[in-house]
């Protein structure tokens, strides 16, 4: 029995009988669509806050007049480092020598070098500017290729002149209209012979039968992170084909990503409260 003068604390409103207060919301992170579904319900909102740097699945949910911000920066690190990780692995057999372990088989055999090979990133934001940082001391010769030309990037319209000279591609690219199934047949036609794609940014951004066309034929290979569908269902001929080497999309999902996620919606906040302009806001 607890003493006359203390009781116990309420029990905590259930968010979804509190909609009608929230003005900053923050969706969990990967979690299922019915939490941006709940932006709806929510009359006073103002702000959205994702944890992901892809921001496409939350567009047919935002109410009108809302800011929407992803998290951009939290993720670039862990992403690129995630793409180091693919490439290393997928040129030097790593992933190979993993399965030969159960059976003790011995395989020894000379594998390609991360060394001189010359990387295209497409995506100049900051997970392609993090993967760059990282792959240069590697003594590769990385090209970035962003909507536009700049200093030290090309434009997107170059490509048909800079893909048959790649020996690795990587995509850091958003997912819009503008680049859904942009690596379709024709892009990986103009691949040379033993080049590896790597898929950093969303499924869709390829043409996931074109894909499996070229790496069925052997001409090519594919390290992803990302698929389309997505997970991947058990069967499909990704999970099996030789030279394909696939991530359940963590490129994010590090030890890296609470501590930065914390402090950017932290910064949101205050900025939110003090009336300060918004970081990483992509709809206004």
């Amino acid at each position: 029995m607890l003493p006359s003068d203390v009781r116990p604390a309420d029990p905590p409103i259930p968010l979804t009988e509190r909609l009608d207060e929230v003005v900053f919301y923050v969706p969990a992170y990967m979690g299922p669509v019915d939490d941006l579904a709940l932006m709806h319900r929510m009359p006073e909102l103002q702000v959205v806050q994702l944890l992901t740097a892809g921001f496409e699945s939350a567009l047919k949910y935002l109410p009108s007049g809302v800011t929407l911000c992803n998290a951009g920066g939290v993720h670039d690190a862990s992403t690129a480092e995630l793409g180091v990780g693919l490439i290393l692995t997928s040129l030097r057999g790593i992933d190979d020598f993993a399965r030969a372990m159960p059976s003790g088989e011995w395989q020894h055999s000379r594998r390609e070098a991360l060394v001189e090979k010359k990387v295209l990133i497409l995506g100049a934001g900051g997970v392609g500017s993090a993967l760059r940082s990282r792959l240069q001391p590697f003594e590769a010769d990385v090209v970035m290729v962003g909507r536009a030309a700049r200093p030290g990037v090309h434009s997107v319209d170059d490509l048909p002149d800079l893909l048959p000279d790649a020996d690795i591609v990587v995509l850091a690219l958003p997912l819009d209209e503008r680049t859904r199934g942009l690596v379709d047949a024709g892009f990986l036609a103009r691949l040379a012979d033993g080049a590896l794609l790597v898929n950093l940014s969303r499924g869709p951004v390829v043409d996931t039968e074109a894909l499996v066309t070229a790496v069925g034929s052997g001409r090519i290979r594919a390290a992803l992170d990302v698929t389309d569908p997505e997970p991947l269902p058990v069967g499909h001929p990704l999970w099996t084909l030789p030279g394909v080497l696939i991530s359940p999309h963590v490129g994010g999902n590090s030890t890296a990503f609470l501590p930065r996620a914390r402090r950017l919606v932290s910064e949101q906040l205050i900025r939110f409260a003090l009336g300060e302009p918004l970081m990483s806001f992509v709809v206004t």
